[in-house]
């Protein structure tokens, strides 16, 4: 098998959960560990955080400039969230399934149920934690959000709870390891479903 033609369709992967339960983490563990897998760097125009790389960490754009994208269609997925905008480029995704590579995203529940319109057959993995107490401690130790996003985030923990039902798979991140190991073979046995692979060349 051509590691540019590979024999399914690529598609994307969407893992969502509550802040801190570690989906970004999983994200760049699972594209680290299979190279045929691309990571879909997300465009926002909230203030760019100490560290942050513009096309590494997000796409970081004006409200002027994200709304002129989303007039063009430019994103497969837009929503505002916490008072700024978020989107998944399209333009980014496909281009790596042209390489033939799936592409996986850390994104909202809402932008996983607007991925799986614009996009069939993507997969959406919800990750949890083992308790409510541990995604509290998460969230605070992380050190990038003030106490009143904290606080809100908390408040709708429950909600997004209840969005388990609209995933395709929940992964427990009891251990960074355990749960990119989980994603990856999510990933591959999404690979061997009939309906993705391609035509097979008939025989001589």
């Amino acid at each position: 098998m051509s590691s540019s033609r590979p024999d399914h369709r690529p598609f994307l992967v969407v893992l969502s959960s509550p802040s801190g339960a570690g989906k970004t983490s999983i994200c760049r563990e699972v594209v680290r560990l299979d190279r045929q897998v691309a990571y879909s760097v997300s465009a926002t125009t909230r203030p760019r955080r100490p560290g942050e790389v513009h096309g590494r960490s997000y796409w970081f754009y004006t409200e002027p400039q994200f709304r002129d994208r989303v007039r063009r269609g430019g994103f497969i997925e837009h929503a505002r969230v916490y008072d700024h905008w978020y989107g998944t480029p399209r333009a980014h995704v496909a281009a790596r399934f042209r390489e033939g590579r799936d592409v996986i995203a850390d994104l909202d529940i809402q932008g996983m149920l607007s991925a799986k319109k614009a996009l069939p057959g993507t997969v959406g993995i919800f990750i949890t934690v083992p308790d409510r107490r541990e995604l509290a401690r998460r969230l605070r130790n992380r050190g990038t959000d003030s106490t009143e996003v904290i606080r809100r985030r908390e408040a709708e923990l429950k909600a997004e709870l209840a969005a388990i039902p609209h995933f395709d798979y929940i992964v427990t991140n009891d251990r960074l390891e355990r749960a990119t190991a989980d994603v990856l073979a999510i990933i591959r046995a999404e690979r061997c479903r009939v309906g993705r692979r391609r035509a097979q060349r008939k025989r001589q």
